[in-house]
């Protein structure tokens, strides 16, 4: 996954949020985004975003996700801002299933799910099924996500990619 760069949609929520930029304007936002780039003041990774020159911080290897490929699939790779669907199934270190979908649908980078699947799903294409590793912090930490995760529970997860729109 790309260092410290932001999805375009987050960076939108974010100036909404704290600057009442109106997000429905968004042909001014691509604009200064393009502006930004040609400018040399941001740099852009497909349809993510980070400013020109900042360190790009090292992430420690237990906050990182580890991935498995089962079946590679076909086609271009998912990426930040596509509309992914998935099959999945979801398993503690225990090996008991707490969740599993057959037609789950979500936009990768978005933080619409937890962290984990947003880096673990990237690059992955049509076809492909994918294990993940998702350390805690990466995926519900301390609080986890009563009564089917504990708190501080590590994930497994075995995704099949159905659709990249």
């Amino acid at each position: 996954a790309p260092g410290n760069y932001v999805s375009r949609v987050s960076i939108a929520k974010y100036l909404e949020s704290e600057f009442q930029v109106d997000k429905s304007k968004s042909s001014q936002l691509k604009n200064a985004f393009k502006k930004g780039v040609e400018s040399g003041k941001l740099e852009q990774k497909g349809q993510s975003f980070r400013v020109a020159g900042d360190p790009v911080r090292e992430i420690p290897a237990e906050l990182k996700v580890k991935c498995e490929d089962i079946k590679k699939g076909s086609g271009p790779g998912a990426d930040v801002g596509d509309t992914v669907v998935v099959k999945y199934e979801g398993k503690l270190d225990d090996g008991s299933v707490f969740d599993s979908g057959s037609k789950f649908e979500f936009v990768l980078g978005a933080g619409e799910v937890i962290k984990g699947w947003d880096e673990g799903i990237l690059s992955m294409k049509k076809g492909g099924v994918r294990k993940l590793f998702i350390p805690s912090k990466l995926g519900y930490g301390k609080r986890g996500s009563p009564p089917e995760i504990p708190p501080n529970a590590d994930l497994h997860f075995t995704v099949s990619l159905k659709e990249i729109r």
